[in-house]
């Protein structure tokens, strides 16, 4: 397998000279599977399984291997394996508050250049929805393209399309039917040779079937969506990326039925430029756009020239953003303090010793 047809270049080449000196070679992982990877290396594909060090030294599990990561390996002889050293500093990620767990980090994808956000254009069409994948996109470094599916299905194309332009900003907004056919083209040409794109979208929008299309063949499993409340049913179960034959990469998710904020501070800033451009015309410096006499978000929130829906819409990822903030910083206080008292008992206890010998 030639890496440089996976993304491989001169600058990771130079990023993974420490790992080469300790005899491994470099590998992506191609598919996660709970406790198993596939990774592809110039020897070709290898089922992946974490060295119990990386486990052990992991600041979290955001630190272990996601799909899109190069990885440092070595070969177990005479068989089809491969053990997982280290992980590769990555490029750009599309991260997530884990789901059911106190500020914790979930690193969906790794290493990608353009994030293709599906939206259908049924009963599912959710215009907040797209501002916060918009957000966590431009957060991790990747270039945002919207993508409006089932066009084949909606009766009001040019008004979902003018809605959704008007969130996405500079953003390419793409109207496409997986089912016709419609806007393939328009995707191809943001997906090159060697470079990684992902679709990432609730289920029901047909990431699947857009894929599936893109491929020429039936490669991912797709399922119909419940036409009484436009929902879907999850036919992705692991995060995978696919070789398509013009040579592009491209990772297809499950439905992500939640999808939280991460520290966000950039990407809301750019997913919001009209309101933070205003911002800087409010009195107080700190304003928080809220209840401060003088703030120019406020006024323009109230003259119409900022949609009301989109103005809550931000005061709610920033409370987001702000809340997650302080527990990050909660949590740590709390993790220090917790590894002094295990210092302080082990001093104790080493003390303990010397006094009785």
């Amino acid at each position: 397998m030639d890496l440089a047809s996976l993304g491989w270049n001169s600058t990771l080449e130079e990023g993974f000279a420490e790992f080469r000196q300790r005899g491994w070679v470099p590998a992506r992982v191609a598919v996660e599977d709970k406790h198993y990877f596939n990774v592809v290396a110039e020897a070709g594909e290898l089922t992946g399984q974490v060295a119990g060090k990386l486990l052990h030294d992991a600041a979290s599990r955001a630190a272990l291997p996601k799909v899109g990561d190069w990885v440092a390996i070595s070969a177990v002889a005479n068989e089809n394996k491969a053990v997982i050293h280290g992980v590769v500093p990555r490029r750009t990620q599309l991260v997530r508050r884990s789901v059911g767990r106190e500020a914790e980090e979930q690193v969906l994808v790794a290493n990608i250049d353009t994030a293709f956000i599906v939206q259908a254009l049924d009963a599912s069409f959710n215009l907040r929805r797209l501002e916060r994948f918009l957000v966590m996109t431009i957060e991790g470094g990747a270039q945002p393209v919207v993508v409006l599916n089932k066009t084949d299905l909606c009766e009001d194309l040019d008004s979902k399309l003018a809605e959704a332009e008007q969130i996405a900003r500079t953003a390419p907004v793409i109207a496409a039917s997986a089912k016709t056919g419609r806007g393939m083209k328009q995707l191809m040409e943001f997906i090159r040779p060697a470079e990684t794109v992902v679709f990432v979208g609730s289920s029901g929008v047909g990431k699947s079937s857009l894929i599936n299309r893109l491929y020429g063949e039936e490669i991912q499993a797709t399922i119909e969506v419940r036409e009484s409340d436009a929902k879907g049913r999850h036919t992705t179960t692991w995060r995978e990326m696919i070789l398509l034959p013009n040579g592009g990469l491209v990772i297809d998710t499950p439905g992500l039925r939640e999808f939280h904020m991460w520290v966000a501070e950039d990407g809301l800033e750019s997913g919001f430029p009209e309101i933070e451009e205003l911002a800087t015309r409010c009195h107080f410096r700190d304003c928080s756009h809220t209840v401060e006499k003088r703030c120019a978000v406020q006024e323009a929130a109230a003259a119409g020239s900022i949609p009301r829906d989109r103005y809550e819409s931000y005061l709610k990822l920033k409370r987001e953003v702000e809340s997650l903030t302080a527990e990050k910083a909660k949590h740590t206080h709390l993790e220090k303090k917790r590894q002094t008292k295990i210092a302080q008992r082990a001093f104790n206890k080493l003390k303990r010793g010397g006094f009785e010998e």
